[in-house]
C-alpha cells in the first residue's frame, strides 16, 4: 500500500470478474438432443459402395470402427499406472444418451496424451453443468488399438471419424455445436 501513496490520483478498483454464463437446463437438453439426432443418423448410414477398382480392402475404414461398440471405462482409468499400450484412437462418450463427445488419437499412452489435454477441462465443465441441474451423466472413454502406426494415416482416420460423428468437443466441430464448455 505504501507504493500506492506515491500516486495520489490512483484509485485502485476492486477486482471484478464477469459472471460466467451458463447454459440453461433446457438449452443443454436441446444441445444434446441435436447432437444425438445427428449421431444416430451417422450411425445408421450405409457404408460407401465399393467399386470394381477397390482391389484391396482398406484396413482403416472409418465406417468399420464402431465407437459405441467398444468397451468403455471410467475416466479414472487414466489415473491408474500406464499399461504401456500405445498408438490408439480413443473416444469420450456420455453413455446416458449416448453421445460421442470427442475423438482423439495418440502415439503416446492414453494417460500421457490426456494429462494436459484441453478436452479434459471441457469434460469437467460438462459434468459440472449436468450435476448443477441434477441430470444423469456417465462420461467414459474407450480405446481402439487397431489404429495405424503411421501418424499420417492415423490422423487421417481420426479426422474422418471426427467429421463423420461431429463430436462436439473436437475443435473441428465447433462450427456446428458451438463451444458451450469453454475455450
Amino acid at each position: 500500500m505504501k507504493q500506492l501513496e506515491l500516486f495520489p490520483d490512483f484509485n485502485p478498483k476492486p477486482n471484478v470478474t464477469q459472471p460466467q454464463l451458463l447454459m440453461t437446463a433446457n438449452s443443454l437438453l436441446q444441445w444434446k438432443q441435436r447432437i444425438f439426432d445427428y449421431q444416430q443418423s451417422a450411425n445408421i448410414r450405409q457404408p460407401e459402395q465399393k467399386t470394381l477398382f477397390d482391389i484391396a480392402p482398406n484396413p482403416y475404414d472409418s465406417n468399420e470402427i464402431k465407437p459405441f461398440g467398444l468397451q468403455f471405462q471410467n475416466l479414472s482409468c487414466l489415473e491408474l499406472p500406464d499399461p504401456g499400450d500405445r498408438t490408439c484412437l480413443y473416444f469420450v462418450v456420455d453413455n446416458t444418451l449416448p453421445l460421442l463427445l470427442y475423438v482423439g488419437e495418440t502415439e503416446l499412452t492414453p494417460k500421457q496424451r490426456w494429462v494436459n489435454h484441453y478436452c479434459h477441462r471441457y469434460i469437467l465443465h460438462y459434468i459440472e453443468l449436468h450435476r448443477r441441474y441434477s441430470f444423469d451423466v456417465a462420461v467414459g472413454i474407450a480405446f481402439w488399438y487397431g489404429a495405424p502406426s503411421d501418424r499420417k494415416q492415423r490422423l487421417k482416420l481420426e479426422s474422418e471419424l471426427i467429421y463423420k460423428w461431429r463430436s462436439p468437443f473436437n475443435k473441428e466441430c465447433w462450427q456446428w455445436w458451438g463451444q458451450p464448455f469453454g475455450k
